[in-house]
């Protein structure tokens, strides 16, 4: 998050824009901000998280003469696109896909070239003292972002994507697109024209739709979590039948490091803690060990991952621990998972 930070403020910096970075309370600072540069409108990512949007909506009755603008910046559809209203969202994703894969996508608008000029002087960086923490896969930012971008589709990986994506290591098996999407170092519809570009250059087949099928799902969560707001952390989930698990400190705490009966589970958890990634087979996983095999609240495995991941998303990762605990959008209800079978498929020689 600091490096991408870091490289935002470079980015404005070459259009005479600053980034003011602080760790206040967003209630506390909007207001200093609004009176110390009579601010008169205030723009933001339409966001899909609860709490986000609670506060967003104080601000704007706090101050009925501003203008508030959100803009949808983390999705490939707005939500005027949708042959349907967020509150009628389809049930499940099969649901979903069929009604918006006919949609046309928004091409990515173009680079800025020019901001109005800044209202702040120059500020030194980093303006916190936290030190800098370095992934061993990722480095952060849109320049590494795009570099990603260039390399992966340069590399005609995309090709063989649905053969390869459920490896559990190493940058080459999946995209690892999910890092800068998270915070929007990364735009989805940027992403999105690279995958028709390579497509239209190189030939599309099988994997390169399965791309794009993932990042529908990706969609389905953002709308999901605006569509079900708070109920996104709630143990029932969207369902109205709760499940029978609890919570059991040191089932958790094995989970957790690394330390439960099931080698394939231990070695995702292990990879996660120390690189902050985790392939989505792995995900899957150690989820369905979390619930089916340990009983453990989901709400646990998923907060846990919100403090791991450093492609968190609040939508993706609580719609998925949903749908893995059976309180979400999958029609078939539980999705258990044979552990000993999985390892025998996906780490036949327990190299991982």
């Amino acid at each position: 998050l600091q490096q991408s930070l870091l490289d935002l403020h470079h980015s404005l910096d070459q259009l005479g824009q600053h980034l003011i970075v602080t760790s206040a309370p967003v209630l506390d600072i909007i207001p200093q901000l609004i009176t110390q540069h009579n601010i008169s409108r205030i723009y933001s990512s339409d966001n899909a998280g609860y709490y986000e949007q609670q506060t967003w909506q104080r601000l704007v009755k706090r101050y009925p003469f501003i203008v508030f603008k959100r803009t949808p910046s983390h999705t490939l559809f707005d939500e005027t696109q949708l042959p349907f209203q967020i509150s009628e969202l389809p049930d499940s994703f099969t649901k979903f896909r069929k009604l918006v894969e006919p949609l046309n996508i928004k091409a990515p608008l173009a680079r800025l070239t020019q901001l109005p000029p800044s209202p702040v002087s120059n500020m030194s960086w980093p303006p916190q003292t936290h030190p800098t923490v370095h992934a061993p896969l990722f480095e952060g930012g849109e320049q590494h972002g795009m570099a990603h971008l260039e390399r992966y589709f340069k590399s005609k990986l995309a090709s063989s994507y649905k053969d390869t994506r459920n490896g559990l290591d190493g940058m080459d098996y999946s995209t690892k697109f999910s890092p800068w999407l998270a915070n929007g170092s990364l735009s989805v519809r940027q992403l999105l024209h690279a995958l028709r570009y390579y497509e239209s250059s190189v030939g599309a087949n099988d994997s390169t739709y399965w791309i794009y099928f993932e990042l529908l799902w990706r969609e389905y969560y953002q709308f999901y979590a605006h569509r079900y707001g708070k109920r996104l952390f709630d143990v029932g989930g969207i369902k109205s039948s709760k499940p029978a698990t609890s919570f059991y400190p040191e089932r958790f705490q094995k989970w957790c490091h690394g330390n439960t009966p099931y080698p394939i589970v231990n070695a995702c958890m292990k990879q996660l803690n120390s690189s902050g990634y985790m392939s989505n087979r792995g995900r899957q996983l150690v989820a369905s060990c979390f619930v089916h095999e340990l009983g453990l609240n989901w709400r646990y495995g998923a907060a846990y991952m919100e403090q791991q991941l450093i492609d968190y998303d609040v939508a993706s990762n609580w719609g998925n621990w949903q749908y893995l605990a059976g309180v979400g959008a999958d029609p078939r209800g539980h999705r258990r998972f044979d552990l000993i079978k999985q390892a025998q498929i996906y780490d036949p020689k327990g190299s991982f």
